[in-house]
């Protein structure tokens, strides 16, 4: 999950029914989210990513019998920096990661991936036939100012893989993460072009 998307879940595991209980009662009900890289997360034995975002409770509905239904804003991005004994559900200290210092964003790098991304959805609708004005799904991704939140909201915009959400999430500074889009934009793009002309 990536800063500023929405997280609709379904609760109804007892241990996380426990994770509901315990954010509801802090002052902020939040909880971490984090890739799971291998293995499955039902009946552990799974690896967990180190980098993750914070998913603040904006809405908790208790269904009854430790059933409940939540809607969640992923905010900050955290770094795991050790994971502790899940009890009863999985925990970690982990600290927050705002992006480093580093190269400035270059805004120019930025509409280009607009760009690329727009004329990706218009070859899209053309093969099959729709219109779609392609420049509304990625014109209010850049209204808050923020470069950051900006590249995640495009991010969020594209059929990525989870590796390359987790490069998005991962780059240390704001134009590494500008270089991580660009280059799943071209994953995308190339794998639409080979279903294409099939």
């Amino acid at each position: 999950m990536l800063p500023g998307e929405e997280l609709p879940l379904r609760i109804f595991e007892p241990r996380y029914s426990a994770l509901v209980q315990a954010c509801m009662a802090a002052d902020d009900p939040v909880f971490g989210v984090v890739l799971i890289e291998a293995g499955r997360e039902v009946g552990g034995g799974d690896a967990r990513s180190d980098v993750g975002a914070l998913a603040h409770i904006t809405e908790c509905a208790d269904m009854g019998s430790g059933r409940y239904r939540l809607k969640c804003v992923m905010e900050e991005r955290f770094r795991v920096m050790e994971w502790q004994p899940d009890n009863p559900y999985p925990q970690a200290a982990v600290q927050l990661w705002p992006d480093e210092p580093g190269a400035a964003v270059d805004v120019a790098a930025i509409r280009d991936i607009e760009d690329r991304m727009v004329a990706l959805f218009e070859r899209i609708a053309a093969a099959r036939g729709v219109e779609v004005n392609a420049r509304d799904i990625v014109r209010d991704a850049d209204e808050s100012g923020d470069a950051a939140m900006w590249l995640y909201a495009l991010a969020t915009r594209l059929p990525l893989g989870q590796a390359d959400r987790y490069a998005v999430l991962a780059a240390p500074t704001a134009a590494e993460r500008v270089a991580a889009l660009s280059e799943a934009v071209d994953t995308v793009i190339a794998m639409v072009e080979f279903q294409l002309s099939e």
